[in-house]
């Protein structure tokens, strides 16, 4: 995925050293995440492959800030998440990261519109309704700015959440099964229009999908098993 230069590409996006995630259980200890190393170049695009529990998700929440490892080192955009706490976690996300969940995770209260001013809204943007009619625009859905989640398609949704995740202009985007909650070709849609911001954006994707075609559409593709990376193919990113 060729992306724009940014004068910050020297450092990795994502930088994971020896991350290990272990959680208690009725049943004991489980270990999630198993000595898990990881660079992730600035506007890089990476798939994640893997069964389900393998720690596919639980390795995007820990880039994003959203879970803490049991030990090792997080550096994500340049900062060392290690430590930092609920407040500077949430603050980092709003400044440099976007995530599309398969479940739209929309505010059904709020139409288009107010979903997708909500990150600059509590950035304190005075454009912030200026800005999200534009992502909206950006996704094909000027038309639909004042309706509601409930009055919206899946596909439609999906874009809400798509021009939320890039109304900010984030740095680094995580998106976990983007298109499961979709029919074919709506997925593909949907995809196409995944890429192609993150290309226009120079944004650092990380994509989570069980769809072999939709990984090798990234330029590289890891394989995770048992909360390790097990293999890694590089791919030709599509133009």
């Amino acid at each position: 995925m060729n992306s724009p230069d940014r004068s910050d590409t020297a450092e990795p996006m994502i930088q994971l050293a020896n991350v290990t995630l272990n959680l208690r259980s009725a049943a004991g200890e489980v270990n999630v995440l198993r000595g898990i190393d990881l660079s992730v170049a600035a506007g890089e695009a990476v798939g994640l492959v893997g069964p389900s529990g393998a720690g596919k998700s639980t390795l995007m929440m820990i880039a994003a800030g959203l879970e803490t490892p049991t030990t090792g080192r997080v550096r994500v955009a340049g900062q060392d998440l290690t430590g930092l706490g609920e407040d500077a976690l949430a603050r980092f996300r709003r400044d440099h990261v976007g995530i599309v969940f398969q479940a739209f995770r929309l505010v059904p209260t709020m139409t288009a519109l107010e979903n997708v001013a909500i990150p600059l809204e509590l950035a304190g943007r005075s454009d912030a309704f200026e800005a999200a009619e534009t992502a909206l625009a950006n996704v094909g859905l000027g038309a639909r700015t004042g309706h509601y989640p409930d009055q919206l398609s899946g596909g439609e949704q999906q874009r809400v959440a798509i021009a939320r995740a890039f109304v900010s202009a984030p740095r680094l985007l995580l998106a976990d099964e983007p298109t499961g909650n979709l029919d074919g070709k709506t997925g593909e849609t949907i995809i196409e229009l995944l890429f192609g911001l993150a290309r226009d954006h120079g944004t650092t994707l990380l994509l989570i999908t069980h769809d072999p075609v939709l990984a090798g559409r990234c330029d590289r593709v890891l394989h995770i098993a048992d909360g390790r990376i097990i293999e890694q193919d590089a791919r030709q990113a599509a133009e």
